[in-house]
């Protein structure tokens, strides 16, 4: 029996009762050693769709319980558990390098991202899945075979007019993001990085009359008062100097302030809110439980948000102290879910908007759409079918396989042969990107922050402008060079010790991930605040080169490219939904040729590409107008070549 080494990512996130079997079948036909990294714990929501998990298994490791589960079967098979991220420097390139194929099924972009980097400097296949409600994919990566994870794009999170955010939130989502972006950023994240939690008025010093000062806590003051004067400040303070720009209310609904005196007499919160004991279990703080409040699906009324606000910003002053200064959003972390929850619901009271209960604010802060456990079960059967052909080295039968919400052509599965690499993919065809920035305006920390880490997905930077080393991340710097790094990162583009302007070619590395891209800097002055909120406009990496002018796409066509198809589910936003492809489809497994689709002659394919976009499934969020559409269908793309 050959032995084969898998390491598996978050993949028992799609293992349902079929994928056991499935799984089963697989370490039958194979000695497998398999290595599993998450670094989730198990939480009760998971238990109606994570088939391997218990009631009692709530707070375990999801690792050690997935193995725990498997021996119980297979007790000949070794399974070593790792309750961890897979991002930690000790799984680098030559952990990567001693399993023969790489089953991921983790849940965020950036993870993704990261696995494929790995996949591809180790040259190990990648199986990749993901599901989104009752969508879900399959797909191989093979390096110079088939396109990366990253050849093609995947949908931009939402984003938000900055003056929506903070001066005219008119839904629930609105609220969400000032609560979690800003006042969350604010009041536990890096004090150094830019945030306007003040409405804007007409008198702009006397909107931001003492605002940093508000927001510091003295080492002597009450922490119950320190969060009242907050509380105060941005639902009370904001909202009277936002009403003072009469203009911007002549068609709009008019907020109303409110204060903590108002919602939360004093003795109340003596009464209820001052049970907070110093805990070292971290996980155990919330404050629902301080308050006793049970149902995450309840909608809370203004006392009651406004009581787990206060509550929760003492736990984290007191319980999680250490924390404050570094913390970011997590949904996985429930304290912050509480604090967030609690905000944008005050948030919304004051605009008129209807609240949600902390399971709807928490699946719109995370990004979550709920899993189906019947697709899970499918996306689990065919992970282990592609993971198969692999091991086996069947490269001629590699599909990629898409799971459809109705049936299409009598289909519910749409298996398509795998694409060649993008030679646009500045990941796996090492191609240049293009930059459009304001040299003169734009500091270095955000070239870091929104494009690096944010749009390029990388961990530990390395920025280089010709020899000049330009900033770097590492644990073996000197704190001379910390310190200069740190520095540069208050400079602008054009004033760093070697100027970055219009015609630069900026090289970023991560050594890590043994990944490198060069980036070419074009300035520009001006860029629009809604369609650009960023500032900068990265491009180059996102469309395939064209090979032949009269051979288009036909987007119309489920079986003539994976653009057409249905997105990566593993990084769908949560008002998102692709719907079916609804012509054109051949018969499952069937090789495809250029001349089935095309005969060479130019062919008009806008109909097709039409009817494509019409068939996207667009759901409506909170609002009749709240409409978010994945705007990656390319009608101009290349006809991507077969593999032979």
């Amino acid at each position: 029996m050959v032995v084969q080494e898998l390491l598996l990512l978050g993949i028992y996130k799609e293992i349902s009762c079929c994928g056991l079997h499935s799984i089963a079948a697989l370490m039958h036909s194979f000695a497998c050693i398999c290595l599993q990294i998450d670094m989730d714990t198990i939480e009760v929501s998971n238990l109606n769709r994570q088939f391997l998990f218990r009631q009692s298994h709530v707070g375990q490791s999801k690792a050690k319980v997935a193995r725990d589960a498997v021996l119980r079967f297979r007790p000949h098979i070794s399974i070593t558990p790792y309750h961890a991220n897979v991002k930690d420097s000790n799984f680098n390139v030559d952990f990567f390098k001693q399993f023969n194929v790489i089953l991921n099924g983790l849940d965020n972009l950036d993870a993704r991202r990261h696995v494929n980097r790995l996949c591809l400097a180790a040259e190990v296949p990648l199986v990749e899945s993901g599901t989104t409600g009752f969508l879900g994919q399959v797909t191989v990566h093979v390096k110079g075979k088939t396109e990366c994870y990253e050849c093609q794009p995947k949908p931009a999170p939402k984003t938000y007019p900055v003056c929506t955010i903070t001066s005219t939130p008119s839904k629930f989502v609105h609220c969400v993001v000032w609560a979690k972006d800003l006042l969350f950023a604010k009041l536990f994240g890096d004090k150094n990085q830019d945030n306007d939690l003040n409405v804007r008025s007409n008198d702009a010093a006397r909107s931001s009359k003492n605002a940093d000062d508000v927001f510091e806590w003295g080492e002597n003051e009450d922490i119950e008062q320190y969060g009242r004067r907050i509380y105060d400040h941005v639902f009370g303070y904001n909202i009277e100097q936002a009403l003072s720009n009469e203009e911007t209310w002549k068609n709009r609904n008019k907020p109303r302030p409110i204060y903590c005196r108002d919602v939360l007499p004093d003795i109340m919160t003596q009464r209820n809110g001052n049970n907070v004991d110093k805990t070292d279990d971290l996980s155990s703080a919330s404050a629902m439980a301080s308050l006793g409040l049970k149902n995450p699906q309840d909608i809370w009324c203004l006392m009651e948000n406004t009581k787990v606000f206060i509550e929760a910003l003492k736990l984290f002053f007191t319980n999680r102290r250490k924390e404050i200064g570094n913390l970011s959003f997590d949904k996985d972390d429930l304290l912050a879910v509480e604090f967030v929850t609690a905000a944008a619901n005050i948030r919304a009271a004051s605009f008129n908007i209807p609240l949600q209960s902390l399971f709807e604010a928490k699946g719109i802060a995370g990004n979550i759409v709920h899993a189906v456990a019947t697709t899970n079960a499918i996306v689990a059967g065919l992970i282990v079918i592609e993971a198969i052909k692999v091991l086996k080295k069947d490269t001629e039968s590699y599909r990629m396989t898409y799971c459809l919400e109705h049936p299409s052509k009598k289909m519910l599965l749409m298996p398509v042969e795998p694409f060649e690499p993008n030679k646009s993919c500045c990941v796996c065809s090492e191609t240049p990107l293009s930059l459009e920035i304001n040299t003169h305006r734009s500091k270095l920390w955000d070239f870091v922050e929104k494009i690096v880490k944010a749009k390029l997905g990388m961990n530990s930077p390395l920025i280089m402008h010709a020899t000049a080393l330009l900033y770097e991340v590492g644990d073996d710097l000197e704190e001379d060079e910390i310190a200069n790094y740190n520095a540069n990162l208050e400079k602008v583009l054009s004033e760093l010790p070697s100027p970055v302007t219009g015609g630069t070619m900026l090289t970023v590395e991560d050594l890590q991930q043994e990944f490198t891209c060069n980036i070419h800097i074009k300035h520009r002055e001006e860029f629009d605040e809604e369609k650009e909120p960023d500032g900068m406009v990265l491009s180059g990496w996102t469309q395939a080169l064209p090979e032949k002018k009269d051979a288009k796409t036909s987007n119309g066509n489920g079986a003539s490219t994976s653009k057409s198809l249905p997105t990566k589910p593993g990084n769908t936003e949560i008002d998102t939904e692709v719907k079916e492809i609804s012509d054109g489809t051949v018969s499952p497994g069937t090789k495809r040729k250029l001349s089935e689709f095309s005969d060479g002659s130019p062919v008009d394919h806008s109909s097709d590409v039409d009817e494509t976009r019409n068939n996207k499934k667009i759901q409506k969020h909170d609002d009749e107008d709240e409409l978010v559409m994945l705007d990656h269908w390319d009608s101009d793309m290349s006809k991507k070549q077969r593999l032979p």
